[in-house]
Order: C-alpha cells, then structure tokens, then sequence
C-alpha cells in the first residue's frame, strides 16, 4: 500500500471526485429527487464525514461513492476511474483492488470464524494463498486488539469485538479507501468511542482515506471534513467544527 504520510511536502490526490451528482428514483406517479448536482472531492488519507438527518439520502450517497450502486446522472472519478463508464462486473473490480468496508451491523459470516472471516476478501482474488491470507489476518487482528479470539466465532464476540472483525476485514486487501456506514451505530457509548479512536489511528498509520457516514455530529467533527446533507445538498459544516 501507498503510504501517503511519508512525504508531506507532495499536495495530497483527489482519490474521489464526484461533479454534478444526482439520484432520482422513480415512483408510480413521480420522480423523488434523493440529491442534485452535488460537488465533492477528497484527498488520498483525508478523514470525511457526512452527516444527515434519517432519510436525507447519505448512506444512498456512500453506495454511490463506493461504486455500489449508480448515480442518475453527473461524474464520479474513484482512484482513478471513471466509474459511469463502467459495467458492474468492472466496478467490482474497482472495489476489490481499492475499497474496504465497513457496515452498522458488522456483515460477518455467523459460521466462520474471526480468522476466516478477516481472510474472506482475499479468497477473491486469483493469486490467493492460504498461508499468507492467514498470516496478515493474524497480524490484523493483533493490531484491532482481537489475537486471542481468532478461533471464536461472531456470536461469542461482543459487538466491539464483531466491529473490530470487520475493520481487520476491510483493512486486509490493502484498500485506498474505506467507507464506513454507522461504523458506532450498534455499540454503546465507551465501546463506540474504542471504535472511533481505532479507526482514526489507522487511517494515520496507514494513509487510508476513511469516509465515515454517521448520525453522530460529535464524530463528524473529529474529521479533518465535515458534510451535512440537508434538503438534497451538501453543506460543509468543517469550519463550523
């Protein structure tokens, strides 16, 4: 991976550019607006939180910055590529080669186990090997605190535990950006804020951009940028912080 600390003296890359995004959905008798011609661009390692009431359309925006679903219309460039050119199967590959995440409800497979389910991302790739999947899984989940639980499966892991699971998962491949969606949302108070902190700490250790969706202003503005999405808009509320 890139680090992108090491030379502070290089202005940072726009790593996402989105110009005049919008997402409309189409109803039985009308056309619901979910944003319009928003603008947005972020740097390789920034920290970038969006922020919005329920039902503003932000986790729909993430799906759309992480190559998940498609935007109506306007421009999205991720690492590189222009990501409305694409068909599905080359945006999967955008994701698995850049993206890591990680979701509310932690998305682990409840069979497997800690260490298998950090591997899984890289069963995906055609050079895949056991041994050294096995290793960098190890060696995350050392560094997210989770060593000893390795062989326990989800359910006899607390929900920081599972959270901690899934940011060793999306951390594995390597990824340019991880997009969080309520990264805290399922955790309590003093559990969400080791969360937060880890988070943080790898994003600088490690120079991977962090895009954190989030109903917690508190957090948003632990982020070096801060959006609100407000009546179809982005607001940036960073100076606001």
């Amino acid at each position: 991976m890139t680090d992108f600390t090491k030379n502070n003296s290089i202005m940072p890359q726009a790593i996402i550019s989105a110009q005049q995004l919008s997402q409309k959905i189409q109803l039985a008798h009308k056309e619901l607006s979910i944003f319009e011609n928003l603008n947005l661009e972020i740097k390789q390692g920034e920290q970038v939180a969006i922020t919005g009431r329920s039902g503003s359309g932000k986790s729909t925006l993430l799906g759309i910055l992480a190559t998940l679903d498609q935007a109506s219309s306007g421009q999205l460039i991720v690492c590189g590529e222009q990501i409305q050119t694409l068909n599905e199967e080359q945006r999967a590959l955008v994701r698995l080669k850049n993206i890591g995440f990680v979701f509310q409800s932690f998305q682990l497979l409840p069979h497997l186990t800690a260490l298998e389910n950090v591997m899984l991302p890289l069963r995906l790739k055609p050079d895949f090997n056991y041994s050294h999947a096995e290793n960098k899984a190890l060696a995350l989940l050392k560094r997210v605190g989770l060593e000893r639980q390795a062989t326990q499966t989800p359910k006899v892991l607390s929900g920081g535990e599972q959270q901690r699971v899934a940011i060793a998962r999306a951390l594995i491949s390597d990824p340019k950006i991880i997009f969080a969606d309520e990264p805290t949302g399922n955790l309590d108070g003093e559990t969400a804020k080791e969360i937060e902190q880890l988070l943080f700490e790898l994003n600088k250790e490690i120079g991977t951009t962090l895009v954190l969706v989030t109903h917690d202003v508190q957090l948003a503005e632990q982020c070096q940028k801060h959006y609100e999405l407000l009546n179809g808009q982005l607001v940036d509320r960073t100076q606001e912080a």
